[in-house]
């Protein structure tokens, strides 16, 4: 029985190495696991990058791509990720689920999505138009750059919103190690619904401040109601940056989803 490979993908501003400790006891579980740093994050804290952001389509090709590249070498395919990450994956998938590949005579695909508390749109919906529901004093303030790239301006505000589990020195830290993320792609809206084919694992964090219980409840029963099949839900009591404040029931989460995927191509 042959491990499914995995990509990750980190929230909005996120740099990966905010994820390693999770990454790394995946990958020592047995996993082959690569994290993505998509186009909309800068590459290095409180910067973003040369010329216009791109957008969250650039970062679904990305993603695409990275996907491709292990399906074509026969791979089992799940895309784990936080956040924002649940815009650009959902978006990622066409002609990439393992059914679909299957049906062109193609061997691998993606065979799983593994929601952290991410934005899960529907198709016409975008970041933007999700998080409008929050009111203003639950969202960080944010100053945009001449080429549209987005800055957390008060890390000490930001992390009492989003990682409100951890110390807030530790917090505060952690907020400011953020890139610059593009602003243009809170306002893309999702085209293709990858969900809708692709059986769906969601960590649900009870205590999340910037995507709160209701919201997330709201999102898991859309995919529900558009792909016709439950989602696998795990609830945990976390804030919005669970692989920090709940670092190790997000391992066995990450580990009991990878095993869920494998198990579930050995009946197919």
């Amino acid at each position: 029985m042959s491990k499914p490979s995995i990509l990750f993908i980190p929230g909005s501003y996120v740099l990966l190495p905010a994820y390693q400790h999770l990454l790394d006891a995946v990958s020592r579980a047995g996993y082959e696991i690569q994290g993505i740093h998509l186009p909309t994050i800068g590459l290095n804290s409180r910067q973003g990058r040369d010329g216009p952001a791109p957008s969250t389509y650039d970062d679904a090709a990305v993603i695409a791509q990275e996907a491709e590249k292990l399906a074509d070498q026969g791979k089992d395919v799940v895309l784990m990720g936080h956040s924002y990450a649940g815009i650009p994956m959902s978006q990622s998938t066409k002609g990439l689920g393992k059914d679909e590949r299957k049906a062109q005579g193609k061997l691998g695909g993606i065979v799983h999505l593994a929601y952290i508390s991410c934005l899960v749109p529907a198709v016409g919906q975008s970041a933007g138009s999700l998080l409008s529901r929050c009111p203003d004093n639950k969202r960080p303030h944010v100053s945009i750059d001449e080429n549209g790239w987005m800055l957390m301006e008060d890390p000490a505000a930001t992390a009492g919103m989003i990682c409100q589990k951890l110390p807030p020195e530790e917090g505060e830290a952690l907020v400011r190690d953020f890139a610059k993320h593009s602003a243009q792609s809170f306002g893309n809206e999702l085209t293709h619904a990858g969900y809708k084919d692709i059986p769906v694992s969601y960590l649900f964090c009870e205590e999340d401040m910037a995507g709160p219980p209701d919201f997330q409840r709201d999102m898991i029963a859309m995919i529900e109601e558009v792909s016709g099949r439950k989602v696998d839900v795990t609830s945990i009591k976390a804030d919005h940056c669970p692989h920090l404040s709940a670092e190790k029931e997000t391992i066995e989460w990450a580990l009991s989803v990878a095993k869920k995927a494998e198990e579930s191509q050995l009946v197919v």
